[in-house]
C-alpha cells in the first residue's frame, strides 16, 4: 500500500489532489477499458489500400496504435502529471482516410506526413506560448460550455456504441434522424448488456460505493460473454447473413480461440513522408489539408482538456490548469509520433473521464493505462473480450457528471449564453469537439461586437474566430481556387 508522504506520493501529488494509489490503479484501469476500442478500430479506418493500392494492414496499424498510444499516456502522466490518457483521434483519423480515398495522387506515407507537420507546428505553437494564451483568452463560461458539451458527447457516444440510439435510414417518409433501438423498438442480448450495467453503474455510484465505474464495466464484459458464449449473438455488421441489428456493434465478447499472445509487427514506424503530399498535389492544396488538420487537434485536445481538468477539479481559482503547457507539449508530440507511426494523430480522450469519475486524480493513473495499451500490442485477442455495450454506461455516467456543471454558465448575459448554447449543443449534434468550440466562439465575437463590446474581447478571441471562418468554409474556398 503506497504510504502518503513516500516518494511516488510526492512525485504525483497524490494526496495533494485527495486521491489514493487505489484510486489511481481503478482510474487507470476503467480509462484503458474506455479507450481499448480504439486498438480495434483504428485498424478497420485506416487498414485500407490508399490510390495505389498499397495497405498499412490491420495487424500492424493495431500494434503501433497501441504502442504509441501507450508511450504518450505514460509521458502524459509521468512528465505533464495528468490523468489525461492519448490514442488515436478519431475525426482526424476518419478525415484522413477519406482524403486518402478521394486524392488519387496521395500515399499512406504522404498523408501521414502532413499529419506529423501539423504536429510539427502546433509544437511550435506551443513553445512560443501562444496556444496557452489561446487557451487562458477563453472566457470562464465558454470554458464551463466546453466541460458540458464535452459531457453531452461521452453521453451520446455512449448511447450510440451500444445500440441504444442509431441513425434512423434516410428514406422519403421519415425526418428523424436518430431514434430509439432499431425502428424505435430496443432489439438484443447487447442492448441487454447496456440496460444492465447503466443501471448498475448508477446503483453504484449513488451509493458512493468505491470503484463503481469499474465494477460497473467489468460486470457487463462477463455477462456479455455469457451471453455470446450461450446464444451466438455475432457482430452488427459484416456477419455472413448480412446486417443484424441485434448483434455487438463491433467487439464480439469471446474469449480468444487461439493463442492470447502474438509478437507485434512495428514496422510501420518511421513509414512517412514529410513532404511527399507537396510533391503530388501542389504547395496550396497540401496547405490547406495540413490546415485543417492543425484545426481540429488544436481544438479537440483544448476543449477536451478543459472539461476533464474541471472535472478532477485540478483548475486554480482562476479557471486556469496548473502546469497546462506540459499536457499541450504531450499533445503535440501526439499528432508528431501518431504520424511518424502511420497511427494518424494522436490526442487527449474524452474517455480519460472515466478514470477520472472513478477517483483519478494524478499521473500515476495515466502510467497504469499506458502500460495496458503497451501490454495490449500482445495480447490483441484479449482486447477483444470487452465490447462497447460494457463500457458504455460508464461513459453516460460520465457524461452527467460532466453536464451537472451547466449551472455555473451565465445565462442571464446572452452574449456569452447563446455562444454557450451553440457549443454545447453542437458537440454532440455535429459528434466534433471542434465544431462546437467553432461555433461557439465566432457566436461569442459577433455577439459582443454586436452589442457593442468589441473591446472587450481578447484580440486572441477574434484571431480564433477567424480561423474558424476559414475551417468552416474550406469547401468553398477549395471549390473557388479548384482544389
Amino acid at each position: 500500500m503506497l504510504k502518503q508522504g513516500s516518494v511516488l506520493d510526492r512525485y504525483f501529488a497524490i494526496t495533494e489532489r485527495e486521491s489514493s494509489f487505489s484510486r489511481e490503479i481503478r482510474g487507470g484501469l476503467a480509462t484503458f477499458f474506455a479507450m481499448s476500442y480504439i486498438v480495434v478500430l483504428n485498424p478497420l479506418i485506416l487498414g485500407g489500400a490508399d490510390a495505389s493500392g498499397d495497405e498499412l494492414g490491420r495487424e500492424r496499424v493495431a500494434a503501433v496504435t497501441a504502442l504509441v498510444a501507450g508511450v504518450l499516456t505514460i509521458v502524459m502522466g509521468a512528465w505533464a502529471k495528468y490523468p489525461f490518457a492519448l490514442a488515436t483521434g478519431l475525426g482526424v483519423n476518419a478525415f484522413v482516410a477519406i482524403t486518402v480515398a478521394t486524392n488519387p495522387g496521395l500515399t499512406w506515407p504522404d498523408i501521414m506526413g502532413l499529419v506529423m507537420l501539423a504536429g510539427l507546428t502546433m509544437l511550435i505553437l506551443v513553445l512560443t506560448g501562444f496556444r496557452t494564451a489561446v487557451f487562458n483568452a477563453v472566457p470562464e463560461s465558454l470554458k464551463t460550455a466546453i466541460v458540458v458539451g464535452i459531457g453531452l458527447f461521452i453521453a451520446l457516444i455512449g448511447l450510440v456504441n451500444a445500440g441504444f440510439v442509431r441513425r434512423v435510414p434516410d428514406v422519403a417518409d421519415t425526418t428523424v434522424p436518430v431514434g430509439l433501438g432499431f425502428g424505435g423498438v430496443l432489439l438484443g442480448w447487447p442492448t441487454l448488456v447496456f440496460v444492465f450495467g447503466l443501471i448498475l453503474t448508477i446503483a453504484l455510484v449513488v451509493r458512493k460505493v468505491r470503484g463503481a465505474i469499474l465494477i460497473g464495466v467489468l460486470s457487463a464484459t462477463v455477462l456479455s460473454v455469457i451471453l455470446e458464449a450461450v446464444f451466438q449473438v455475432g457482430p452488427s455488421v459484416g456477419g455472413e447473413q448480412g446486417p443484424n441489428p441485434e448483434g455487438w456493434s463491433l467487439v464480439v465478447p469471446a474469449l480468444p480461440t487461439s493463442s492470447w499472445v502474438d509478437l507485434p509487427d512495428l514496422s510501420l514506424v518511421g513509414n512517412v513522408s514529410l513532404f511527399g503530399a507537396f510533391a503530388h498535389l501542389g504547395g496550396t492544396a497540401a496547405v490547406l489539408l495540413t490546415f485543417t488538420i492543425l484545426l481540429s487537434i488544436f481544438f479537440d485536445a483544448m476543449g477536451t482538456m478543459v472539461g476533464l481538468a474541471n472535472e478532477a477539479k485540478l483548475v486554480d481559482a482562476k479557471g486556469d490548469i496548473p502546469g497546462v503547457n506540459r499536457v499541450l507539449i504531450v499533445d503535440a508530440l501526439g499528432a508528431v509520433a501518431g504520424g511518424a507511426g502511420s497511427v494518424s494523430s494522436n490526442q487527449i480522450y474524452v474517455e480519460s473521464g472515466a478514470g477520472i469519475g472513478e477517483g483519478a486524480r494524478t499521473g500515476l493513473a495515466n502510467v497504469v493505462t499506458g502500460l495496458l495499451f503497451l501490454l495490449a500490442m500482445f495480447l490483441t485477442p484479449l482486447i477483444s473480450l470487452v465490447p462497447f455495450e460494457a463500457v458504455a454506461p460508464a461513459l453516460v455516467v460520465v457524461g452527467f457528471m460532466m453536464v451537472a456543471q451547466v449551472g455555473r454558465i451565465d445565462f442571464d448575459d446572452w452574449g456569452i449564453a447563446i455562444p454557450a448554447f451553440l457549443t454545447f449543443t453542437l458537440m454532440p449534434f455535429t459528434y466534433s469537439i471542434a465544431n462546437g468550440l467553432g461555433a461557439g466562439f465566432i457566436a461569442f465575437v459577433l455577439i459582443r461586437a454586436i452589442q457593442g463590446r468589441g473591446r472587450e474581447v481578447h484580440p486572441l478571441m477574434w484571431a480564433v474566430a477567424g480561423a474558424f471562418v476559414i475551417f468552416f468554409g474550406l469547401g468553398p474556398i477549395e471549390e473557388l481556387l479548384g482544389l
